[in-house]
């Protein structure tokens, strides 16, 4: 279907930008512009109760934002993280994300600060995932969560963390995750699918030069960029990974690969669900558009089954 109208009021406003020129800036640079937009995204959903806090985890103290939709109750717990191509992003750019996934689930959600590129490299945002992820498993009774009851959720790069933690959660046999909610995931770096150089540069995607200029921040050594732990589409077993849902953009660039994960986990043997929306962009559940509703909805009832099973 064409692009959908509020999908492209939003690219229009966006045009006013310099986000084509972005592979030109430095890191900070972007950084800081982003957090000077952070006016124009609409109010996050109210949410009982949001507080910030440090953990003491694996690889050193991280930050997080708990987010609990009724913390008269011990709730299910999702460990989410932002997207930003791992060189930006932060907690209050996903806020409102966060917030509306805690609400949609009526679980728990803690988003995690992990450290970003190219100040810190991978596996250095891997590391930090996944030690977020067990120090909560762990510690989730002082969230107002059960910790048997866990899943891990991301957008764009954030997807990516997920599903890689859910790959190294399996391999080190635990913690158990229940289930993994991919978000428009970055699953494969070598960036040759059709979607990822058919709209390269079009409907609010980054171009070519600036897909190197993240990887190159990122990995430093592109020749990483087929590890399993940088693309998980390339990783060499899926079986035993928990069931996913996985959202995908009719005219987004990662929509092949996400949907191709979604492919290879079923071969696997994995319970997977994959929605694509159609006229959407990259990002769209970012902003308060028709489908961002539908789409949160949808992630609720697929996760329902696990996290709140008797």
């Amino acid at each position: 279907m064409p692009l959908h109208p509020q999908a492209q009021a939003h690219l229009d406003r966006l045009a006013a930008t310099r986000f084509s020129d972005m592979h030109t800036l430095a890191p900070d640079a972007i950084r800081q512009g982003m957090r000077r937009m952070l006016a124009a995204l609409p109010p996050g959903a109210p949410v009982a109760s949001v507080a910030d806090r440090r953990i003491d985890s694996a690889v050193g103290p991280l930050d997080v934002r708990i987010y609990h939709p009724s913390p008269r109750q011990v709730l299910p717990v999702i460990v989410f993280f932002h997207g930003g191509g791992f060189v930006l992003g932060d907690l209050d750019t996903h806020d409102g994300l966060a917030r509306s996934i805690a609400v949609a689930t009526q679980a728990v959600v803690v988003s995690v600060a992990y450290p970003l590129a190219p100040e810190h490299r991978f596996p250095a945002g891997v590391d930090a995932a996944f030690a977020a992820t067990a120090w909560v498993a762990e510690h989730a009774a002082q969230l107002g969560a059960d910790g048997h009851r866990l899943a891990v959720a991301g957008d764009s790069a954030g997807g990516n963390l997920a599903a890689v933690v859910a790959l190294k959660a399996r391999d080190a046999a635990g913690p158990r995750i229940a289930h993994q909610l991919l978000i428009y995931p970055d699953v494969d770096f070598r960036r040759i699918n059709t979607s990822i150089q058919a709209y390269a540069g079009q409907y609010g995607n980054i171009g070519r030069e600036m897909q190197h200029w993240f990887m190159d921040h990122y990995l430093g050594d592109r020749a990483l960029k087929t590890h399993a732990l940088v693309s998980p589409l390339l990783a060499g077993d899926l079986r035993g990974l928990p069931p996913a849902h996985i959202v995908t953009a009719e005219f987004d660039a990662l929509r092949d690969e996400g949907e191709a994960y979604g492919e290879r986990l079923r071969e696997a043997g994995v319970p997977v669900s994959v929605k694509r929306y159609d006229g959407m962009i990259h990002e769209f559940m970012r902003w308060p558009f028709d489908a961002t509703r539908e789409a949160l909805a949808d992630a609720a009832r697929a996760l329902r089954p696990t996290l709140f099973a008797a």
